[in-house]
């Protein structure tokens, strides 16, 4: 096999590969007598076909799975004997006429392929000591866990039918039937609906109107569907509700005791606060890590600096940009409306694929230098957590994993990425900073650990944005705006 180099430009490579057709008929002849024992040809006792017959016969399929078997493993011996890693899939390119490949399948014409890749670049680790980070940490007050805990209490409040109006805090319970220009619509119907007033689960104006009702009346009223609400076929549509009142419920005392804690589930109020307060960290523990992991990662962009492979920053930035795309259009909002262009965000975001691409490098090096593995047990927590996101989808999920090559990379990389994170906090100078909740959520809110630098969060507030609206309509609860406050596990 002859092995030449015609390109070394930057990272790209390209490597002229020959195997000369006698080494490629030498290999045949060995399957070739392999096969004979195993083959059945009519006229010939076994094992006693002539080796021309059989090569006359099956040469030529043999051959191709043999071509076929060094275009898949001889790339990877390439490059490991060169003592380089390609970052993506090498391209690979031979001949397309068809007289030339029927002089390779029969052994008459040398195989000759291309193979075409960026080489990763190598990287040459540099003490971490002088990195230092602040680590914010936020106290948190008896009251706050109180308040959760009330929050939490919403769904253990009881609720008794009171006479007269129904006020804000009251619950209403009621049939309803939405229109739009005198026609139901789908979803905009619900017998017993039960909806607290001022608990904003419904769209903007519909709880308002409710207040003052009593048991037995029957009312309309009308209400604007948002701009951006998810159902485009309801989206800024006026619509009415005839409305018919069956019961209005005061709602009772809610105590932090240990009877609450025991209608949640819960031994007691004391178990019932520790739950709530580990909960609290927990949430302000992920903001904490984020920010230090956001200083890590712009101490190690000033510190590495090099050309990363085009080919993985590509794919980086297509993965970006569709999802710009994608919160944007579930936005409704446009490019001038986040006061940039398409071409200034194309120009950012592809900053960003290239530090993400970098970093991605760099901390890949450090965590194989440091023997950073991912366990079995950590990737079937991961794949776990997978599955609970998409509920009545575990099959396709589980045969996605299990017959896509590579899928098990989003799961490790992540996994892998906080393992040299964790590691690297052990050799950094960390300073905690205690700070209060609204200093510790004050900045980068919702803009993960690695934006770009300037108007860099367009199309991530127009995602922000439509999270914070209403969701789509659920079964038969049209109005609806969000889920009740999770209760405690």
């Amino acid at each position: 096999m002859q092995v030449t180099e015609t390109l070394a430009e930057g990272l790209k490579r390209e490597i002229k590969v020959v195997i000369p057709k006698q080494e490629m008929e030498a290999q045949l002849n060995v399957r070739l007598a392999d096969a004979k024992d195993k083959v059945r040809i009519n006229g010939f006792r076994p094992g006693k076909v002539p080796l021309a017959h059989l090569k006359k016969t099956y040469g030529k399929s043999i051959m191709a799975d043999l071509v076929n078997e060094i275009i898949r493993d001889r790339p990877g011996t390439i490059l490991s004997e060169r003592g380089e890693k390609s970052a993506t899939q090498p391209s690979i390119s031979m001949t397309e006429d068809q007289d030339e490949a029927e002089k390779i399948l029969s052994a008459q014409a040398d195989l000759e392929f291309t193979l075409s890749y960026e080489v990763i670049p190598p990287i040459e680790l540099k003490p971490t000591d002088n990195i230092t980070v602040t680590r914010e940490v936020v106290e948190i007050a008896e009251d706050e866990v109180n308040e959760q805990i009330l929050k939490i209490a919403e769904s253990a409040r009881t609720y008794e039918t009171k006479k007269g109006k129904a006020a804000n805090g009251d619950r209403v319970t009621m049939n309803y039937l939405g229109k739009v220009d005198g026609e139901a619509f789908d979803g905009g119907a619900a017998e017993d609906a039960e909806l607290v007033l001022g608990s904003n689960q419904f769209i903007p104006g519909f709880e308002d109107q409710l207040v003052g009702v009593k048991a037995g009346d029957e009312t309309v009223i009308t209400v604007t569907f948002p701009e951006q609400y998810p159902a485009a076929n309801l989206a800024g549509k006026e619509a009415t509700f005839d409305i018919t009142v069956k019961d209005v419920a005061a709602a009772g005392e809610v105590e932090i005791n240990d009877e609450l804690a025991s209608k949640l589930g819960i031994e007691s109020v004391d178990r019932l606060k520790e739950i709530v307060r580990g909960q609290i960290e927990s949430q302000y523990g992920n903001l904490t890590r984020q920010k230090v992991k956001r200083q890590i990662l712009d101490q190690l962009d000033e510190m590495y600096q090099f050309d990363t492979p085009q080919g993985l920053v590509d794919a980086e930035f297509d993965n970006i940009w569709r999802q710009i795309n994608t919160d944007l259009a579930q936005s409704g909002k446009t490019f001038e409306d986040e006061e940039t262009t398409e071409e200034e965000a194309r120009a950012e975001y592809r900053k960003l694929a290239e530090r993400r691409v970098r970093l991605g490098l760099v901390l890949s090096e450090i965590g194989e230098k440091a023997g950073v593995e991912v366990t079995e047990e950590e990737l079937q927590r991961a794949l776990y957590a997978q599955l609970q996101q998409f509920p009545g989808q575990q099959k396709e999920i589980l045969d996605f994993f299990r017959n896509t090559p590579g899928a098990s990379n989003s799961l490790r990389a992540p996994i892998f990425e906080e393992k040299v994170i964790d590691k690297l906090l052990t050799e950094v100078k960390v300073t905690d900073k205690t700070v209060t909740k609204e200093e510790l959520m004050a900045d980068d809110e919702a803009e993960g650990d690695d934006k770009p630098a300037k108007k860099k969060a367009a199309p991530k507030k127009a995602k922000a944005e439509a999270e914070e609206g209403e969701e789509a309509p659920k079964k038969k609860a049209a109005p609806k705006k969000k889920a009740a406050e999770d209760s405690a596990e």
